[in-house]
């Protein structure tokens, strides 16, 4: 997540003081990505030390106001044009739980993929309510459009997510059970007391 470009943008409508950009980039991302006033402020000196903005002044609460420069607009145009790289995919927690779940003593994969799909589904239904509610205030026209738009498309982006969360954990179930088949073992169970926990890796790299 590039909080720094987040707050360039927010920066573009206009001078914002620390809190005033924390508060507005969780109303426009719903807080899905909540920050604390710290982290706002370290990445505004660190914006202000590389020239992308530059303190305005104070308003009359006394506040110190950031603006954004022509460095920063810059800098914020090439973010908007530039695609987000997928070529170097962030560590996902849950690839990497059931890729360790793979003849893990004591641990049975299909629990883990169990629990994960309840929980996963839940998640998509929560975010289903939230899309209904954020599509009542748009039509309706009781809260600042804007941030209820962008706040849809985070939570839109989060329902696909969640989604293909769901459709990837029937894969690995139904991949498991037929790796289990063709190898004559199960490789996904926990084992018996005694018994080697190691499954036929190679029989699983071929299926």
């Amino acid at each position: 997540m590039s909080i720094r470009h987040g707050l360039l943008a927010l920066l573009e409508r206009g001078p914002r003081y620390g809190s005033q950009l924390r508060s507005e980039f969780e109303s426009r991302t719903g807080a899905t990505w909540p920050l604390n006033v710290g982290q706002v402020y370290t990445t505004l000196s660190r914006l202000e030390r590389d020239g992308m903005i530059a303190q305005g002044g104070e308003d009359e609460a006394g506040h110190t106001l950031y603006a954004i420069t022509d460095t920063g607009r810059a800098e914020l145009r090439q973010w908007f044009e530039k695609p987000v790289d997928r070529t170097s995919p962030a560590r996902d927690e849950l690839a990497i739980k059931l890729a360790m779940a793979v003849g893990a003593p004591s641990i049975d994969i299909r629990d883990v993929i169990q629990s994960q799909r309840r929980h996963t589904v839940q998640a998509m239904q929560d975010y289903t309510r939230l899309k209904a509610q954020a599509l009542t205030a748009i039509e309706s026209g009781t809260t600042r459009e804007r941030d209820d738009v962008a706040w849809l498309l985070v939570l839109e982006q989060l329902i696909f997510q969640t989604e293909a969360e769901a459709r990837w954990l029937d894969h690995c179930e139904a991949r498991l059970i037929r790796l289990s088949a063709d190898a004559g073992q199960v490789p996904w169970a926990a084992p018996a007391p005694g018994t080697d926990a190691s499954p036929d890796l190679g029989a699983v790299r071929r299926a």
